[in-house]
């Protein structure tokens, strides 16, 4: 799928590569849209780990935290740069499913849990605000940014440039000058 697109996805070819006859893929996944969604699906899970796993260690600073996630999710999306594309090809089979909605939800959490501690002085809207905005600049400059392959050195500069971006507008949030 990452080579040749989700237009050229079909379980008969997720058989043969798996080795497996057709009919034993349709055991486990009725249609393409079944197995496009496990496989966003996984993705979705992995990405809340990570988000969980970095955010919530409460023996490392808020700010050092935040940095750690830029830099993990940056490397992740350059990393599956190839799949991600081919799974947004396929987005309208599954992205109004409760499992995504359940997805962004549980991500949400664990961003807004971060903020109350990051931000104790800011008022839940200015929380919710930084959240989403954190979310959406994360995704969309990921995005663009992953699109062109990416030495170590140019994903450490990028990731660095955006948690201190991120890192001076929480600043200013809790100071109360944003």
């Amino acid at each position: 799928m990452a080579k040749e697109g989700a237009g050229r996805f079909t379980t008969a070819r997720v058989a043969e590569k798996a080795g497996v006859s057709v009919g034993s893929v349709y055991q486990y996944f009725p249609n393409k849209a079944a197995i496009l969604f496990r496989l966003q699906s996984d993705e979705w899970r992995q990405t809340t780990g990570l988000l969980r796993a970095i955010l919530e260690d409460v023996d490392r600073p808020p700010f050092e935290r935040l940095r750690t996630l830029v830099h993990a999710f940056i490397r992740s999306e350059c990393e599956e740069a190839e799949m991600r594309v081919a799974l947004n090809d396929a987005a309208p089979l599954y992205r109004d499913a409760p499992e995504a909605q359940d997805a962004k939800a549980a991500g949400a959490d664990i961003v807004q849990g971060f903020l109350r501690e990051a931000l104790p002085r800011a008022s839940e809207t200015r929380r919710v605000l930084a959240g989403d905005l954190i979310k959406a600049t994360l995704s969309q400059v990921g995005k663009d940014f992953s699109e062109t392959p990416r030495t170590d050195a140019e994903i450490a500069a990028y990731s660095d440039a955006m948690a201190d971006m991120f890192q001076a507008y929480l600043g200013a949030l809790e100071a109360g000058v944003a």
